[in-house]
């Protein structure tokens, strides 16, 4: 019961937080696995990249929870997390967008991720990621409605709202 009260008092800290955001990218990462290695749904370039970001937000938030920081230092973490929250929605943003596209206005299946990256340009490789293809276009799971990057979008939008309270939240 006090872990619980401590959770939820924000005057004690936000270690807890960022243990359990830490925790929520541990499961999404073991869903994406799951999904990749057991159901054969292969990753596009965008979910590639949504990967990526909810690993960077486990680090930080594991990193949060081990370093326990100060009122500024939470701050600091928050704003981190935020940007890469950011990012994340625009990602998921755009592969939502471009799975609810006519299929007539569907881009052209490109290359995989791997060969991108091993290929072109840094700043190259990424606006090409970014741009998506018809792979990223495709549906290959959904649950209640909502695809794979409809419930990241969902997952980032949430760790957005714990941002932007750490960030703001009255001392």
């Amino acid at each position: 019961m006090n872990i619980f009260l401590r959770f939820i008092n924000p005057d004690a800290g936000f270690r807890l937080w960022f243990l359990l955001g830490a925790l929520v990218c541990v499961v999404l990462l073991g869903i994406a696995f799951y999904f990749e290695y057991v159901l054969g749904l292969e990753p596009c370039p965008l979910c590639a990249v949504q990967r990526f970001l909810v690993m960077i937000l486990g680090v930080l938030g594991f990193a949060g929870f081990l370093h326990n920081p100060s009122k500024f230092g939470t701050r600091i973490y928050a704003g981190l997390g935020l940007l890469f929250t950011l990012a994340g929605l625009i990602v998921t943003g755009r592969h939502i967008w471009l799975q609810n596209l006519p299929s007539d206005q569907v881009p052209d299946c490109g290359p995989g991720l791997e060969f991108i990256l091993q290929t072109f340009p840094l700043f190259e490789a990424l606006e090409l990621i970014f741009k998506g293809s018809g792979e990223c276009a495709e549906v290959q799971w959904v649950f209640l409605g909502l695809t794979i990057p409809g419930w990241t979008f969902v997952i980032f939008s949430i760790m957005l709202l714990a941002f932007l309270y750490m960030l703001f939240r009255r001392v």
